[in-house]
């Protein structure tokens, strides 16, 4: 079936739509009203939908693809390179109409309990931040009146206490009683994570999925339903080494003449999902008991950061076979290539 390509610049109200009518040549560029987007394609043969990737673009993929339509998500650095002349809305639907026909690897569509799970990620993400920026806070009011406490939350609930005391004698009420309410907000971020990393333990548990991905050392809960949501439909990635490099557990490239030198971990790809795999990588070579000779050689061969980087794309390659394939985790199992 052939599909008509279609660039669609969404916003909030009024989206734009480029196309080329496939009968008369004639450029369209139109406007239509956020209402009314479902309805103007509803009355159109299967078209190529090329979208940005950014808020609202999934809600409008599904619904788009429920019409019989197809939909591809692009990363807007992508989609920039095909704007010509002055930025706009009608410029950029253009842009996206050029850079959805050309080849290239589109972003998976997720399904809306997919994303509800990113959603508890994500919070659980942004209440971090605000703990650690919290515990900041209260260090660098305590130093500015010559009190100093250990780094970590730990230390912070031993001898917080001791230095409200000491500088009750003399300091204004009205100060420490806004510490002990900076503090009090620590424990309740506390609660509200803890109740996040309840809800998603109760996700991973229910998903077999989930339960292969958390027999592999280094993955908890956390990893697996971070994986599975972000990863979409697992068949869409050709390998395992692409999951990691749309991850960012690949080192960048240079090269020219035939000669490609290979860099550092760049910031590309999903920065959560990154960061979540170098931390479970982490626990696997540092904490556990055997943690491989895989790992423990390339120890003794470069630094140890490096070497946990290596293993968190392992550890990404891993998980997308074992969701790729539908089967459990062996510690034994051998890839066998075809010649």
């Amino acid at each position: 079936m052939k599909y008509i390509p279609v660039g669609v610049d969404i916003a909030k109200h009024l989206i734009q739509v480029h196309f080329v009518d496939e009968h008369t040549g004639e450029v369209v560029d139109k406007q239509v009203r956020r209402q009314d987007l479902l309805t103007f394609f509803s009355n159109r043969k299967p078209c190529l939908i090329g979208m940005e990737s950014c808020g609202g673009s999934q809600h409008w993929a599904r619904e788009l693809t429920k019409q019989g339509h197809q939909v591809r998500l692009m990363q807007g650095r992508f989609v920039k390179a095909f704007v010509m002349g002055n930025k706009n809305d009608v410029m950029d639907a253009r842009a996206i109409w050029m850079a959805v026909q050309q080849p290239g690897k589109a972003i998976a569509v997720k399904t809306e309990e997919q994303q509800s799970v990113l959603v508890l990620h994500r919070s659980r993400r942004q209440l971090v931040k605000f703990r650690t920026a919290q515990i900041n806070a209260l260090h660098g009011t305590l130093l500015e009146f010559g009190e100093t406490i250990h780094k970590g939350r730990a230390a912070m609930d031993k001898e917080l206490p001791a230095a409200l005391e000491r500088m009750k004698m003399k300091l204004p009420q009205y100060l420490i009683s806004l510490l002990e309410d900076q503090y009090s907000r620590l424990n309740e971020l506390d609660s509200l994570i803890d109740s996040i990393e309840k809800q998603l333990i109760s996700v991973a548990r229910q998903s077999e999925t989930c339960k292969h991905l958390m027999e592999i050392p280094g993955v908890g809960p956390l990893i697996a339903t971070a994986a599975v949501a972000s990863m979409g439909e697992a068949r869409a990635f050709k390998s395992g080494r692409e999951f990691a490099a749309y991850v960012g557990l690949v080192p960048k490239q240079t090269g020219s003449g035939g000669k490609v030198r290979l860099l550092g971990i760049s910031k590309r790809g999903d920065t959560y999902l990154r960061t979540l795999f170098i931390h479970g990588a982490r626990s696997a070579s540092l904490l556990a008991k055997d943690p491989g000779p895989w790992i423990t050689e390339l120890k003794k061969r470069r630094p140890a950061a490096v070497a946990i980087v290596a293993m968190a794309n392992k550890l990404a390659r891993l998980v997308w076979a074992i969701t790729a394939n539908n089967r459990q985790y062996d510690k034994n199992y051998v890839s066998v290539r075809p010649y």
